[in-house]
């Protein structure tokens, strides 16, 4: 059983749903994100999910493409993002880590010395954005189980059934459901129409099924954790560092306003 299966194991045991914060890594520059993911789990993030900082997000909107761009100026390869996630895991092995980025950087570094790389480091599951689960080879799944990494796909509003049949089959760990038809930030969150779409993923899997994309506060938080298993929140955390740049106060401030909504939405998921 992975870290993540474990996870969600205990806590539906608990009768609680998992709270996955959404932060890019190297930004607003390398040295934070380390001591940034220790802080979200101090704040009772159940998953940490880490963005790899690529130049043509596709699945990003303007707050996420922007802290992908911060990190990379900064200096943030593939290859050091990971092994932040090695560096977390020296005081940490308990909380699952999961990567989401983009096919590019990982064809460059190599299928294999990739998946090499996030054993080493301990990442737990694996979300590459445009690689669809149709083209996704036995192979690579046989190597990701391999390794204990979890291969997470996208389900969509718009996804076709062939597609979905073949995430389905194919995902392990959690099932990500996007929540609205555009991308990372959306403010269009229709909560009973993602009920309805959760419920009919719901009846074709024993996955845990959590929804990102479009929720931005302590309501939306707990509408959305009454149907699913776990809510993932990213451009309301990451817009905080937009202006820090090299002010350590607001760098501090930051921080400050990213641990706030955390507790915000702890508060509001437990509250169920």
């Amino acid at each position: 059983m992975t870290r993540i299966s474990q996870t969600f194991a205990t806590l539906k045991q608990q009768n609680k749903k998992a709270l996955i914060p959404y932060i890019m890594a190297g930004d607003p520059n390398p040295s934070v994100t380390v001591d940034l993911m220790h802080k979200l789990v101090a704040h009772r993030a159940d998953i940490i999910e880490i963005g790899l900082p690529f130049s043509d997000p596709m699945a990003d909107g303007q707050v996420i493409s922007l802290a992908g761009e911060r990190a990379l100026n900064a200096g943030t390869s593939t290859t050091q993002a990971v092994q932040m996630v090695g560096e977390f895991r020296k005081s940490n092995s308990t909380t699952p880590v999961l990567l989401m980025g983009y096919l590019n950087p990982v064809e460059i570094i190599g299928y294999d010395n990739f998946l090499a790389l996030c054993e080493q480091n301990g990442v737990d599951g694996l979300l590459l954005v445009d690689l669809p689960p149709n083209e996704t080879s036995d192979d690579l799944s046989a190597k990701l189980a391999d390794k204990e990494i979890n291969q997470i796909f996208l389900l969509a509003p718009t996804t076709q059934s062939e597609r979905r049949k073949a995430v389905l089959n194919r995902g392990s760990g959690f099932i990500y459901y996007v929540s609205v038809k555009g991308v990372t930030g959306s403010k269009a969150l229709d909560t009973d129409e993602v009920a309805r779409q959760v419920q009919a993923i719901k009846a074709d899997t024993d996955l845990p099924v959590c929804v990102g994309f479009g929720i931005r506060d302590g309501e939306s938080a707990k509408a959305v954790a009454k149907f699913a298993d776990g809510v993932i929140v990213g451009s309301e955390l990451v817009r905080h560092f937009a202006d820090v740049g090299d002010d350590k106060d607001k760098l501090e401030l930051a921080i400050d306003k990213v641990l706030s909504k955390m507790d915000e939405l702890r508060q509001a998921i437990d509250g169920l």
